[in-house]
């Protein structure tokens, strides 16, 4: 029964300590030590913070891209639907709409009426189709997704087009090949990187959010593997680039989703996944959100934020797991679209 869910110097390393990373539908969302569950709050400053952020509209709010209710006639933010491992297998062409060539190929396991990004009463957009498998604990991600039938898409009854895919291994730190995209520009997960109401609602997310500025640079940083810029100046940013919310923004006035969503950027942080509004900021859609609550995050600019360096923790630039910054002791030894 498919289950719908809309809802520096100095420094020695250690490996990353075990820890409780976040779980959807009993599966685990990566690994404990992988980039986007490890805090960053101790993590040192870019050298480059304020070049790139004077070039990331830093006078814009946060803008919670997700919410209840309807926008446009479409719902608010990014679903995800969770299917068993006996979910039936069908036919997804991406040689119709996009990059078959950087997609890992069909069939998936798309239910009959899956929940697409921007739907109902929205077809334009990104169409994303998220979908957890539970059993293998398998996360498939389909970018600008049509069913048969509809935009030129001749794949069979039952079947689908999309302009790219991908499965993620959620017990693997595996990454995509360098300069393969995903369903995300960056070539980065999509629903790690989602805040869910049940997390808010508990008091912690424990991972990174997915956010977006524009423009960007013709460049990617670990753990990202493709780029969608427009710019070869060193001072925009790429895509991957890890910010966090600065230690000593109050967030005592906000009210508690709101505080819980600005904790969690100040110890996870942000990637930037894709180009799109500045500093959007991604969720899942859910009607139990106060959007009142959610439109409290705008009064953090995104001057509040500076861009953080994860490189001294990368374990290899292929796998996104991590290695834990530990202070150093006495005998103690980091194609565009």
């Amino acid at each position: 029964m498919r289950v719908r869910i809309a809802v520096a110097c100095g420094l020695a390393f250690v490996a990353a300590p075990l820890r409780a990373q976040p779980q959807i539908a009993g599966c685990a969302v990566f690994p404990a030590d992988n980039i986007w569950n490890v805090p960053v709050d101790t993590l040192p400053v870019d050298s480059k913070s304020s070049a790139i952020l004077a070039n990331m509209n830093p006078g814009a709010g946060l803008h919670p891209d997700f919410g209840s209710g309807l926008w446009d006639g479409g719902r608010i933010g990014i679903p995800f639907d969770v299917v068993p491992g006996s979910q039936p297998l069908v036919a997804v062409d991406f040689a119709e709409l996009g990059w078959p060539e950087e997609s890992d190929p069909g069939p998936y396991p798309v239910p009959p009426d899956p929940q697409i990004e921007g739907e109902p009463g929205n077809a334009a957009g990104d169409r994303h189709v998220l979908i957890l498998q539970t059993g293998t604990c398998t996360l498939h991600e389909l970018y600008y997704t049509y069913p048969d039938g509809e935009n030129g898409c001749a794949v069979g009854a039952g079947g689908w087009c999309a302009a790219s895919g991908v499965r993620w291994s959620l017990g693997s730190n595996a990454l995509r090949p360098a300069g393969w995209t995903s369903a995300d520009a960056a070539g980065l997960p999509m629903l790690a990187g989602l805040a869910l109401y049940e997390q808010v609602a508990a008091g912690e997310i424990r991972h990174a959010l997915r956010f977006t500025v524009a423009p960007t640079r013709e460049a990617y940083r670990w753990p990202a593997r493709h780029e969608a810029g427009s710019t070869t100046d060193t001072n925009y940013p790429p895509m991957g680039l890890r910010v966090r919310l600065k230690a000593g923004y109050d967030v005592s006035g906000f009210s508690p989703h709101a505080r819980t969503i600005l904790v969690a950027l100040k110890k996870y942080g942000m990637m930037l996944a894709d180009n799109g509004g500045d500093w959007f900021i991604s969720g899942v859609p859910d009607e139990r959100w106060n959007n009142d609550v959610l439109h409290e995050l705008g009064r953090v600019r995104g001057s509040d934020f500076e861009v953080v360096d994860v490189s001294s923790i990368m374990v290899d630039p292929n796998s996104g797991a991590t290695k834990a910054p530990v202070k150093k002791g006495k005998g103690k030894g980091p194609k565009p679209r």
